[in-house]
C-alpha cells in the first residue's frame, strides 16, 4: 500500500519499491481493494517482493532510505544489509496482514493502516524534498513517525 501511495502522491522522481522477507507471492487482495477505493488504481501493476533484490549491490538504483512499516519486518533478524549508505527509518503500523477475523474485520484493519500511511506521506510529499540531503529526509521520515505515534 505504500508503494501505490507513494506512486500517487509522490514526486516524480522519488521511486518507491514495497519489499519483505516472506513475500507470499502475490500482493493481499485487501490491499488491493484500499488501491483501487482510494487512490482509482487497480492494482496490478504491484507484486510481492523479496527485500534481497535490493540488496544486492548490482541493483539499478542505489537505495537512500529503507522505510519499514511493520514491527515484525523492522525487528527480523535477517534484515539485509542495503548497498551504499542507506538510512533505516522505521514507521510503526499495525500489520493488517497479521489480522484474523471476518472480512470485515480484516478490511477494517487495511483501512485504517492505509489512512495512516496515507496521512504520513501526505505531510511528507509536503516538503521541499528536493531541497533537503539525504540524512534531512530520514529525519523528516522519523519525524512523521513520531507524530503519528502520538
Amino acid at each position: 500500500m505504500a508503494e501505490a501511495l507513494f506512486d500517487h502522491l509522490g514526486k516524480p522522481w522519488i521511486r518507491v519499491v514495497s519489499a519483505g522477507s516472506h513475500p507470499v507471492g502475490r500482493v493481499n487482495p485487501f490491499a488491493i481493494e484500499q488501491i483501487s477505493a482510494h487512490l482509482n488504481d487497480d492494482g496490478v501493476a504491484y507484486r510481492s517482493k523479496s527485500w534481497d533484490q535490493f540488496a544486492q549491490a548490482h541493483s539499478d538504483r542505489p537505495i537512500d532510505v529503507v522505510l519499514t512499516v511493520c514491527s515484525n519486518a523492522a525487528d527480523e533478524p535477517p534484515c539485509p544489509v542495503f548497498p551504499g549508505e542507506a538510512r533505516r527509518v522505521h514507521w510503526e503500523f499495525a500489520d493488517p496482514a497479521a489480522v484474523s477475523g471476518n472480512p470485515e474485520e480484516i478490511r477494517a484493519a487495511f483501512s485504517a493502516t492505509f489512512l495512516e500511511m496515507r496521512t504520513r506521506i501526505t505531510s511528507l510529499m509536503e516538503l521541499p524534498l528536493e531541497r533537503l540531503s539525504k540524512s534531512q529526509v530520514a529525519d523528516a521520515l522519523r519525524a512523521l513517525s513520531e507524530r503519528g505515534e502520538q
